[in-house]
């Protein structure tokens, strides 16, 4: 019995205060009012004009009586985090409630993520003072958290060539020198089994490089590449810091904006941001070619849908310079953990018959990428 009503609490849930012939609560487990309450003030809004007219068929606990830093409160106290993440997404994304990241209070109760990290650079701009201070930490919070998954991906992919003369204690599949690791457990055989008894793993060691490629990360700043821009800078970050690569960072809508300076800073870069805006491929690839000193030594990241706002002829003709320059010229039409990119399929044809790398990655797909060029 007490299983049929919590099973009728949750449709009541699911169906909302308004809906015909009404269900409604009974004693159960959870403060279902209460979560009523904070999924009311929310999806109300999915009725436009006609929810004062529903106000008036009845019912209680009014979400009105809500405001949204108790909306924020009660939302992380009654439900699930991947829940609450959701419910804050389509309060921004769906509803336009740009108040979670003007209001201060709000902003403060809200869980640091990725979801949060796009809307704020989404948002940065209508913020001023304290808001604009807390924007900082929400960007520095996911970006340390980000910067911490990607380096453990990313660095073992540039930082040294497989040394197969000393070992390592860095335990990967990747540094598994399967050859020694059976001759030296030879001695442990099972004849009767016939099995190896693996009593140590072997595995080869890394040598750094002292001699730096130049890697100029080229990043198209419009809103469709958002998550790539956030992977674009806290990968500069993770690259500037390793000594086989000296790295610069260049965004671009329009307008071209060189934020080398602040390469190792993800949080200053991510700060810099202006989203929006036309997009001026050929101009940024033209600037990037200004910054190549060393040809051979030199790989250029674009990272963009290669949609061309301004001259597709400038923008093949940048491509197929920095490729007969001698540089490498990878074109990413995504960089982000899924890799699945919306893009101009017949500019990446094309630039791809002019000698570029085209295609989306994962961080980790680019950097075992450069790994290979760099050996």
């Amino acid at each position: 019995m007490r299983d049929e009503k919590e099973i009728l609490n949750r449709w009541r849930l699911a169906l909302g205060r308004y809906a015909e012939g009404p269900v409604h609560f009974s004693e159960g487990s959870l403060p279902y009012g209460e979560m009523d309450q904070v999924l009311e003030f929310l999806y109300s809004r999915e009725y436009g004009e006609e929810q004062e007219i529903r106000k008036d068929r009845g019912g209680s606990g009014d979400p009105s009586s809500l405001t949204v830093p108790s909306w924020i409160e009660k939302l992380r106290r009654l439900f699930p985090k991947s829940t609450a993440e959701i419910m804050e997404r389509h309060a921004l994304e769906k509803y336009n409630m740009t108040e979670l990241l003007t209001d201060p209070e709000v902003l403060k109760r809200m869980e640091p993520n990725r979801e949060l990290l796009k809307m704020v650079l989404e948002l940065k701009s209508m913020m001023k003072g304290p808001v604009l201070e807390m924007t900082r930490e929400v960007v520095k919070k996911v970006a340390e958290e980000l910067t911490k998954e990607l380096e453990q991906e990313i660095r073992p992919a540039l930082t040294g060539r497989m040394d197969r003369f000393s070992g390592s204690p860095v335990r990967s599949m990747r540094n598994l020198d399967i050859k020694k690791t059976i001759r030296m457990n030879l001695k442990h055989y099972d004849v009767e089994k016939r099995q190896l008894l693996l009593d140590q793993v072997y595995f080869y060691g890394r040598l750094k490089r002292h001699s730096p490629w130049n890697v100029i990360i080229c990043v198209d700043e419009s809103g469709s590449m958002m998550d790539s821009v956030i992977h674009s800078a806290v990968m500069a970050g993770i690259f500037a810091r390793l000594p086989v690569v000296d790295v610069k960072l260049v965004i671009f809508d329009t307008s071209v904006v060189d934020l080398s300076g602040y390469v190792e800073d993800p949080v200053e870069t991510l700060m810099s941001i202006q989203l929006g805006g036309g997009t001026d491929i050929g101009g940024a690839l033209r600037y990037c070619e200004t910054l190549i000193e060393a040809p051979a030594r030199t790989i250029v990241v674009l990272v963009s849908d290669l949609y061309e706002g301004v001259s597709q002829a400038n923008m093949y003709g940048a491509v197929k310079d920095i490729v007969e320059s001698g540089a490498r010229l990878v074109a990413l039409t995504a960089l982000d953990r899924q890799a699945d990119p919306v893009y101009d399929r017949n500019a990446a044809e094309k630039m791809a018959r002019l000698g570029a790398h085209v295609g989306a990655m994962t961080p980790e797909q680019l950097a075992e990428w450069m790994g290979k060029i760099i050996a």
